[in-house]
C-alpha cells in the first residue's frame, strides 16, 4: 500500500514516491497538490495507480499525477507518463475509454445582458439539436466509407461536408487530426458504433455549457484569446462515444496476450501495454489515432448545431449572433512529442490521461495569434461551479511533459453520487442560482453534483501556483445542457 508516509516533500504543492520504494519502479512518481488533495489520493486507489504507472518499460523521468486526479481504470485520471521511443510501451489504461474526450471553447461578441432574457429559448434549442444520451444516435448518416474518410481526416472531413470554417482547425489541437490513424485496425463493432453516433453528445459529465467570462487575470492572454469581462462563451465536452470506448475495449483484451508475448511484468493486470514499435503496439496506436479524429470531427459537428442554436434563437435581436473558436483540446489521448530528457531531445510516447497539453510560448502548432503567449488551456468545473481558461507555460515543458490538469477532477463515485443527491433538489438549487438546465435525466445530473467533485477553483490555484499552467479567464455557468 502506498500511504502518507511514502510521499517527501518536494515543495509546497509538489510531492515525490522515490524509485527507492519499490523494486519495480523505474522512475520516481509525482503527485502536484495540496496537503488536502494528497490525502484524498491515498484515501482511494489514486496513489496506488500512480506509483504503479511508474513501473512501465521505457518511462523516464516521472510518472505525474495533476491535482485533479483520482482513481480510473490502470493510470489514474489526471496521469500523465511519457515512455522513451521505440522500445517503450503505449498502453490503452494510458489514455483510457474514451479517446480523445475533450473540451472545446467558444466566443461570441455579446455581453450577457444581451444573451440573458433569451436562455430558456437558447438552452432548449441547444439541447433539441444536440442529440444526447447513453447509445444515442445523431441527426447525420453516413455511411461505412465515409466513416474510414472521417477516421483518417478528423475536422477535416467536417470542414469538407460544410460543419467547420478553417479558423474552427486552426485553433484546435494538432489541426484536429492526428496523423497515422488507421481504420482497418477498428473492429467491425467499433465503426458499428461509430457510425449512429457523429455530432452526439453522449452521456456521464458531457455537457454544452453557456457561460459569462466573469473575470480576466491575465490582459495579455485574454487578449490574444479574444476573451473580455461580461462575454458570453461556449463549453463543448464530449469525445469519441462507443467507436472509442470500443477500441479501448478490444485492445486491453488484446493486450493481454501482448504482455505475455513481451515478458512483461506488471503490479496491475489494468495496466496491459505493448511496445510501441511491436505489432501490437503500431495497431493500437493506429485505431487511437483513428478514434481521436473522431472526436474531433465529432465535437466540430457539435459546434455546428450550437452555432444554428444561437443563430435560430438570437439572430432576431442581434447580428452579433456568431460563435468563434477559441481552441479545442483533448485530454485523453497519447501523443508522440520530442521533449527534453536530461540534456537531450528525445522522441517519446506521451500519455494524457485526464490531462491536457499546456504548451509554452513559441509552439510552432498554435496559431499564430497565441504563439507568443502560448496555449490555451481549457478547465472545466462541475455543473454549476466556476470554470477556468488558463495558459500553457515553459515552466508545464520541464514538470509534466507540457501537461496540465483536465477539470475539477471527482471527489465522489457516481454511485455514491446518485444515493447522495437527488436530481429534482439539484435541478431546483441550479435554477436558483439562476442556472437554466437541460439534463437527459435526475439521475444523470444527480451523479455530476457539484458536491462530487473537488474545488475547480483550488485545482486551478495548484496548477497556477507552480507554474504548469497561468491563470487567464474564469467562467461562470448561464445555462448547463447534460446529457
Amino acid at each position: 500500500m502506498v500511504d502518507r508516509s511514502a510521499f517527501g516533500k518536494i515543495s509546497e504543492y509538489v510531492w515525490e514516491v522515490p524509485r527507492s520504494f519499490r523494486d519495480d519502479m523505474r522512475v520516481p512518481a509525482r503527485l502536484y497538490a495540496s496537503s488536502e488533495m494528497l490525502g484524498a489520493a491515498i484515501s482511494d486507489k489514486t496513489a496506488q495507480q500512480l506509483v504503479n504507472m511508474a513501473t512501465l518499460p521505457g518511462a523516464v523521468r516521472w510518472a505525474a499525477a495533476m491535482p485533479d486526479a483520482h482513481q480510473g481504470y490502470g493510470f489514474c485520471i489526471g496521469g500523465v507518463l511519457a515512455t522513451r521511443l521505440p522500445d517503450g510501451v503505449i498502453s490503452p489504461g494510458g489514455v483510457g475509454y474514451d479517446i480523445n474526450c475533450g473540451v472545446r471553447l467558444l466566443r461570441s461578441e455579446l455581453e450577457q445582458e444581451a444573451v440573458g432574457p433569451h436562455m430558456q429559448e437558447l438552452m432548449t434549442s441547444i439541447d433539441r439539436k444536440c442529440p444526447s444520451g447513453v447509445g444515442k444516435g445523431g441527426k447525420l448518416r453516413i455511411t461505412g466509407k465515409e466513416l474510414d474518410q472521417l477516421l483518417v481526416e478528423g475536422a477535416g472531413w467536417a470542414l469538407k461536408k460544410g460543419y467547420a470554417r478553417p479558423e474552427d482547425l486552426e485553433r484546435t489541437e494538432s489541426g484536429g487530426r492526428i496523423a497515422g490513424a488507421l481504420p482497418s485496425k477498428l473492429s467491425p463493432r467499433a465503426k458499428n458504433r461509430g457510425v449512429p453516433q457523429v455530432g452526439t453528445l453522449g452521456a456521464g459529465n458531457h455537457f454544452v455549457e453557456v457561460d459569462v467570462v466573469e473575470e480576466v487575470l491575465d490582459e495579455e492572454a485574454s487578449s490574444a484569446f479574444g476573451l473580455w469581462p461580461g462575454q458570453v462563451v461556449v463549453q463543448i465536452h464530449t469525445g469519441s462515444r462507443g467507436l472509442g470506448h470500443q477500441v479501448a475495449s478490444d485492445y486491453v483484451k488484446r493486450f493481454q496476450g501482448a504482455v505475455r508475448k513481451y515478458g512483461i511484468r506488471l503490479p496491475d493486470r489494468e495496466l496491459v501495454c505493448a511496445p510501441f514499435d511491436s505489432p501490437e503496439g503500431k495497431d493500437y496506436f493506429g485505431a487511437m489515432c483513428a478514434a481521436a479524429n473522431y472526436a474531433f470531427s465529432n465535437r466540430q459537428v457539435l459546434t455546428h448545431w450550437v452555432r444554428q442554436s444561437f443563430q435560430e434563437i438570437l439572430s432576431a435581436h442581434t447580428s452579433d449572433w456568431d460563435l468563434h473558436q477559441v481552441y479545442d483540446i483533448a485530454h485523453n489521448i497519447a501523443k508522440v512529442e520530442t521533449h527534453s530528457v536530461d540534456g537531450e531531445e528525445v522522441k517519446l510516447c506521451v500519455h494524457r490521461k485526464g490531462a491536457t497539453r499546456a504548451f509554452g510560448p513559441g509552439f510552432g502548432e498554435l496559431p499564430a495569434e497565441y504563439r507568443s503567449v502560448g496555449q490555451p488551456v481549457l478547465v472545466p468545473g462541475s455543473m454549476g461551479t466556476a470554470s477556468w481558461v488558463m495558459v500553457g507555460t515553459e515552466r508545464s515543458m520541464e514538470l509534466s511533459f507540457g501537461s496540465s490538469c483536465h477539470g475539477a477532477g471527482r471527489s465522489m463515485s457516481r454511485t455514491k453520487a446518485k444515493k447522495t443527491v437527488w436530481g429534482s433538489d439539484l435541478l431546483k438549487q441550479l435554477e436558483g442560482e439562476g442556472i437554466v438546465v437541460r439534463a437527459g435525466s435526475m439521475a444523470g445530473l444527480a451523479e455530476e453534483a457539484p458536491v462530487a467533485y473537488k474545488d475547480v477553483d483550488m485545482v486551478v490555484e495548484v496548477v497556477h501556483n507552480i507554474g504548469l499552467a497561468r491563470k487567464v479567464a474564469r467562467l461562470r455557468p448561464l445555462g448547463v445542457m447534460k446529457g
